[in-house]
Order: structure tokens, then C-alpha cells, then sequence
């Protein structure tokens, strides 16, 4: 009970409160004019002027009812029972006090647990100093106490239901970062091993050929280029207070690109139909080539070739990437590479693994489903 009590305490007030939204306007006109109304229309209403001129002055007090919870609160009920105790219970008597409860509601939606305990706190006092004085029966008051029960139990579930939202749209929006992270290193990762390669090779041949040494510089410059740029595209997303685009950049018709001459050479192979295959798994495909050619050519020792191939059968597309490298001990320990290729293909409801094969080189192996994961 202690430990409900003081995680109660420091709980925080949930973000998002609307200041002055215009339906609160609409409703405070609405009551100040259903209490003057009462007035001159309820000859009965004891202390007509008093009970007129209190309520009329108490509920503007809506207004602030979700930025300042507690103190609205103390002021509505605090000043209720002053006029209580002055006039032995008669005034203020209008049926417009009604809104009191929206301020028990308020305080469990917007506020915050240590303002929570304290306004329990007045609102039992205030019902204890009317039951004190006599001023309600028995059958009253505890009508009262559980209408006031009623208002903190839906004020609460509102509470867990928007927080229990809030909790699901950072996770999601947690996994999109994700998400965007694996791309960058990807694609960026991809671009930059390029460059590394190409200048490589223009330092080799730049005494004896300098026109390819050139065209390695042409080439550089150009990954350099499409590196920028993808990583001023996500930048942007992440910027900017707005969604993403959804349509995927790349699929299994731009797998071909990955084909190149240069040592090692990459060939390109899809021996099967695609046309129908989900866009977001040949995204995912084409980002799971890329990752793989790129730590292939980081870490296959001594390759020649690199062999990217993609087949498929009715429910399902399946990629291999194999080098007939010397894969040695650097290349056991899985990195962020592989674990987000693991996680980008358990994401669709597919699989990815990776390993050393019997005798030499490494393969990257991943089956993802024709239509991607089911919602």
C-alpha cells in the first residue's frame, strides 16, 4: 500500500493538455447563462442573489480546470463551503453547481499524482464538514460520495486509456527510428564502402592508367553524391513534425544495380517471378543484398566473387548472398549489420541467418513471405 501510495505521489501529469480549447468557452456561456436563468425564473432558490452572484463567479473556474487542476478545484470547493458554514447550509442551492463535478474529473485526467492526493484530500474534507454540520442527510452524502467515486473511476480510465495510446505511438514511432537507423547504415554504409573501394583502386592504377584513376574519382564522387542525399532525405523525416513517406525507394527490380565488375565482382541473379511480390518485401530484400555485398566486401578476405541470387515459390521470396572468401574469426560475431537484418526480416515474418560455409566463404540466407507480414 505504501509503495501504491508514493508511485501514486510522483506520478507526472500526462502531456498534451488543451489550454482554452473552444467547447470550454461554449460551455461556461452555457452555465452562466443556465444561472441567471435560475434565478429569475426559480422564485424558491434560497439566497437567490447570493447563490446567483457565487455560482456565476465560480464557473469561469472551467476554464482552467486542465492546466491547473488542484487549485480550481480548492477554489470551487473551498469557497462552497465557506458560503456553506455563513449560511448554515442553505446557499448556494443551484441546480448549475452541477459542474462541480467536472473539477473531481479533471484533476484525476490532468493532474498530477501529488496534486491528485491532495484534492482526495479537500473534496473528503469538504463532504466530512457538511456531514459534520448536518447540512445533508446520511443517504445524501453518501449518494454524494459515490457520484464523486463514479467521476475519479472514469477520469481514471480516460487517463490509462490515453496514456496506454501515448505508450503505443512511442513504441511505434521507436521502431520507425529503428527502422531509419538500419537504413542509414545500409545505405550510407553501402555508398561509403563503394568510395572506399574505388579509391583504392584509382591509388593503384594512377601512375600507370590515369584516365581510370579519373574515372574512379567520377565514381566516388557520384556515390558521395547519392550518400548525401539519402541521408539528407531521413534527416529531413526527422526533423519535420510530419509522416514519412511510406512508398519503399528501392525493391528487387533495382537488385541488379548491386552488379559490379570491380573485385570482388557481384553478379546478380533473379530466377523467378517478382512482379507480384510486396513492395515493403522488396524493399527489405533489396536493403538485405546491399547489407550483405557491402560486409562481404568488408570482411571476405581474399574473394573473387560475390553471388547474389533470389528465388521464390508461391508464399514466399528467398535471397542468398555468398563470397568465396576467407570469412576467419572477425566474421563470427554478428554486428549491428546482421542484427538489423535479422530484425528487418522478423519484422515482415521471415527469417535471416548467416554463417561460414563448410569449406570457404560466407552466405547470407533470408525467406520472406510473397506478401509480407499479416496484420
Amino acid at each position: 500500500m505504501t509503495d501504491l501510495l508514493r508511485s501514486t505521489w510522483h506520478e507526472p501529469r500526462p502531456p498534451g493538455a488543451p489550454r482554452w480549447p473552444r467547447r470550454d468557452w461554449v460551455l461556461v456561456a452555457v452555465l452562466l447563462a443556465a444561472t441567471v436563468l435560475e434565478g429569475l425564473l426559480r422564485p424558491d432558490l434560497p439566497w437567490r442573489v447570493l447563490s446567483v452572484v457565487v455560482v456565476a463567479a465560480l464557473v469561469p473556474t472551467l476554464l482552467w480546470r486542465r492546466t491547473q487542476p488542484l487549485l480550481m478545484l480548492v477554489l470551487v470547493f473551498g469557497a462552497s463551503a465557506v458560503i456553506e458554514v455563513l449560511t448554515d447550509g442553505v446557499a448556494p442551492a443551484s441546480y448549475a453547481m452541477a459542474y462541480l463535478l467536472i473539477l473531481p474529473y479533471s484533476l484525476v485526467r490532468w493532474g498530477s499524482g501529488r496534486e491528485i492526493v491532495l484534492g482526495a484530500a479537500v473534496v473528503s474534507g469538504k463532504l466530512a464538514l457538511t456531514g459534520f454540520l448536518g447540512h445533508t442527510s446520511a443517504g445524501d452524502l453518501f449518494g454524494g460520495v459515490v457520484v464523486l467515486f463514479a467521476s475519479f473511476a472514469l477520469a481514471a480510465a480516460f487517463r490509462y486509456r490515453a496514456g496506454a495510446r501515448r505508450r503505443e505511438f512511442d513504441q511505434i514511432k521507436l521502431l520507425e527510428r529503428e527502422r531509419l537507423a538500419r537504413d542509414l547504415h545500409d545505405t550510407v554504409a553501402h555508398h561509403v564502402s563503394a568510395m572506399a573501394i574505388r579509391a583504392q583502386a584509382g591509388l593503384a592504377i594512377m601512375e600507370s592508367r590515369p584516365e581510370a584513376a579519373a574515372e574512379a574519382l567520377r565514381l566516388i564522387e557520384a556515390e558521395a553524391a547519392a550518400a548525401l542525399d539519402e541521408m539528407r532525405a531521413m534527416v529531413h523525416v526527422l526533423r519535420r513534425d510530419q509522416p514519412a513517406e511510406l512508398a519503399p525507394g528501392q525493391g528487387l527490380a533495382d537488385l541488379p544495380k548491386l552488379a559490379s565488375t570491380s573485385r570482388p565482382a557481384v553478379d546478380v541473379v533473379i530466377s523467378a517471378e517478382i512482379g507480384d511480390v510486396s513492395p515493403s518485401v522488396g524493399s527489405a530484400l533489396y536493403r538485405l543484398a546491399q547489407e550483405s555485398v557491402t560486409n562481404a566486401r568488408k570482411h571476405a578476405r581474399h574473394a573473387t566473387r560475390i553471388e547474389v541470387t533470389v528465388a521464390a515459390d508461391d508464399t514466399a521470396v528467398h535471397l542468398r548472398v555468398s563470397d568465396d572468401g576467407d570469412g576467419g574469426p572477425a566474421r563470427t560475431a554478428p554486428g549491428y549489420g546482421l542484427l538489423g537484418m535479422i530484425e528487418r526480416a522478423d519484422l515482415l515474418g521471415g527469417s535471416c541467418e548467416a554463417g561460414p560455409e563448410p569449406g570457404r566463404g560466407w552466405t547470407v540466407r533470408a525467406s520472406l513471405p510473397r506478401a509480407g507480414a499479416p496484420a
